[in-house]
């Protein structure tokens, strides 16, 4: 795994991956591969630091654990690979965003248009055992994610971190609150969602992308038919 990390990425998380809980967790990542599917595969793992350059970060997406089941998760937390069916959180997001920008939802839950715009959408754990959620929590990934989180809260440039539900806003220490903006709010799953409804994440992060001085994310996600 370490010799996969996208070069953007290597000056600041380059350190991490010579620390002895990396080496543990890749040999943890390996053993589990041997034993039956983990996903997303190996070479997916670092996809979104691989989607969206370290310089280009504009908007931090902060998720849980990837999709569990075969084809699902690539790399890019609460999206699949086109031609999966769209998951129930990812299903409420676009529900969201039809009713607060009026933007159609998508026949697809590939979200790496909005990764190319500088969305960086990281899950605080990078691999997990086929039908097993959460199987590789508490193995060494949040100790990385954690590093990638203030690596991007360590740049000059000002971001927008999006942090929805519990598990993601106890990472907002991390965070130099005096430079980036934090979006907060319920998370997106059918658990939560009616808290969720109606919060309009994307006309604050837009807001909050603009007076920063960057390009506002442009949500829609084209139909691949």
């Amino acid at each position: 795994m370490t010799q996969m990390l996208p070069e953007s990425w290597l000056p600041v998380l380059g350190g991490e991956l010579e620390q002895p809980y990396f080496k543990e967790l890749t040999e943890f990542v390996e053993k589990e591969r041997a034993n039956g599917p983990v996903y997303p595969p190996r070479e997916q793992v670092f996809a979104a630091l691989d989607a969206t350059p370290f310089d280009k970060v504009k908007v931090l997406v902060l998720g849980q654990d990837p999709y569990h089941g075969a084809g699902q998760g690539h790399g890019l937390c609460f999206s699949v690979q086109p031609g999966v069916k769209t998951p129930p959180s990812l299903r409420n997001i676009y529900k969201e965003m039809k009713e607060e920008l009026g933007l159609p939802v998508p026949d697809n839950g590939y979200l790496m248009p909005w990764a190319r715009q500088g969305v960086l959408l990281l899950n605080a754990v990078l691999t997990v055992r086929e039908a097993e959620p959460n199987s590789h929590k508490g193995k060494g990934w949040e100790k990385f994610t954690d590093a990638v989180i203030r690596a991007v809260s360590d740049r000059p440039d000002p971001v927008v971190f999006v942090l929805w539900g519990a598990y993601a806003q106890k990472k907002i220490p991390l965070i130099d609150e005096e430079r980036h903006v934090i979006v907060k709010g319920a998370h997106p799953s059918p658990l939560s969602a009616k808290k969720f409804f109606g919060s309009h994440p994307f006309t604050q992060i837009n807001e909050a992308v603009a007076a920063q001085g960057h390009e506002p994310i442009d949500w829609r996600i084209p139909d691949l038919g």
